[in-house]
């Protein structure tokens, strides 16, 4: 019935957001990672949703990517699991980092996420390995992949999380290259978390782990 809606962001917290489309003002559900997501209150946004009917209410499901709303409605498959815990699992985890662990049979992390014990973690294993209805590339995308790196330069998730997805709204309309898009977006978020200068105080080189996404190298690296 709704694919998406494109719209004004009027209020926005971890678990909800409203939407301003025409004379219409939605309330939709989310999750954490896609309030991390979506823009700050006054800017325009599309969200992917879904229409959750029951007798009594009708409920509105949004997500920032399309990816993340294919796997809500793939645990919705998962008997005991309903939208507010499908909701609650996706506010746990990255959806590539969900994925990630399906593939290799991860029960650990699963089990590990907010509102998942072992029990339903080995029931989303048994119904969803291999059965995953992504319309979109798997895995980790270039954001994520860069989210992780600067996270393991000692930077905090939330505030990396901000960084990188400015600095993607910022650049994903150049005219730069895969490559070159994804340099960029490392450089110009580790700027902005540094305080305008690569070599911020939430830099910590020497690290095991701190290192930037394959192919990229730090600022003062390159010099």
């Amino acid at each position: 019935m709704f694919n998406s809606i494109t719209g004004v962001i009027t209020y926005k917290d971890e678990e909800r957001v409203f939407l301003s489309a025409g004379t219409v003002e939605w309330e939709i559900h989310i999750s954490r990672s896609s309030s991390d997501d979506l823009p700050e209150e006054g800017q325009k946004t599309k969200v992917y949703v879904y229409l959750h009917h029951r007798d009594d209410q009708l409920k509105l499901f949004g997500f920032s990517q399309s990816t993340e709303r294919d796997v809500f409605l793939d645990l919705l498959k998962v008997e005991g699991v309903g939208p507010r815990q499908s909701l609650k699992i996706l506010s746990g985890v990255e959806v590539g980092r969900f994925i990630e662990a399906l593939d290799s049979e991860d029960l650990d992390l699963l089990s590990g996420i907010p509102g998942v014990g072992k029990k339903t973690a080995q029931k989303i294993m048994l119904k969803l390995k291999g059965k995953l209805t992504v319309t979109t590339p798997a895995g980790i995308s270039m954001e994520e992949d860069i989210l992780n790196a600067l996270v393991g330069l000692g930077f905090d998730r939330r505030s990396a999380k901000g960084a990188v997805n400015t600095a993607s709204r910022t650049l994903r309309e150049s005219d730069l290259d895969k490559e070159e898009l994804e340099r960029e977006l490392f450089k110009t978020a580790l700027s902005q978390l540094s305080g305008g200068s690569a070599s911020g105080s939430g830099f910590q080189a020497g690290s095991s782990g701190n290192r930037p996404p394959k192919g990229k190298q730090t600022p003062e690296a390159a010099e």
